[in-house]
């Protein structure tokens, strides 16, 4: 039996560790929610929904003050995000694609870039954007809170009914089908 002492205890250390990783996939992400208030922040995300879309007044790329009334009567996909953000970049060719097929449908996506006006033009250059952008940075991040981004997730998409109200609210990276099945019940 002492022979097989060594064996088992690594045998039991090895299952204690696969142990720990499994529950900390499970675990971990509550825990990391927890900590990061990413918990909080979906909540807060998703208390948005069926509210009235907050206004406000941001420059677009030539400096002039834009308010988000313009608007108003139109599927507003709006889309905070930045150019250093992965996810982010990884969606904007689909916006650009979106907004050329359904524009005469009243969709209108809505660019908020969180970030300098300089990155933004090449941004825009590089991808053809054929959407107003809006920019900011402390007031891009301060509207994104009123649409309830509270711990500055990027990339984040609120869409907005012809009637004003928030419809869908998401953080991270969106897909064409996220966006056709709220846009298909709004147009």
């Amino acid at each position: 039996m002492a022979s097989n002492t060594p064996q088992k205890k690594k045998l039991l250390k090895y299952t204690a560790y696969l142990l720990t990783f499994v529950v900390g996939i499970w675990g971990g992400r509550i825990l990391i929610d927890q900590i990061t208030g990413n918990a909080q922040g979906r909540e807060a995300a998703q208390a948005m929904v069926d509210r009235p879309a907050p206004g406000f007044s941001l420059p677009d790329m030539n400096g002039t003050m834009r308010n988000s009334h313009e608007w108003d009567g139109k599927v507003v996909i709006l889309n905070f995000w930045a150019t250093w953000c992965p996810p982010c970049r990884r969606e904007t060719p689909m916006f650009v694609e979106m907004q050329e097929e359904y524009s005469a449908t009243g969709l209108q996506f809505i660019g908020v870039a969180i970030d300098t006006a300089e990155k933004v033009q090449d941004f825009m250059d590089t991808y053809g954007i054929n959407y107003p952008m809006l920019i900011g940075e402390d007031d891009a991040i301060n509207v994104a809170k009123d649409y309830g981004n509270r711990y500055g997730a990027l990339p984040y998409t609120v869409i907005i009914s012809r009637n004003g109200n928030i419809q869908f609210v998401h953080r991270g990276e969106m897909t064409r089908e996220m966006i056709e099945n709220t846009i298909s019940q709004l147009l």
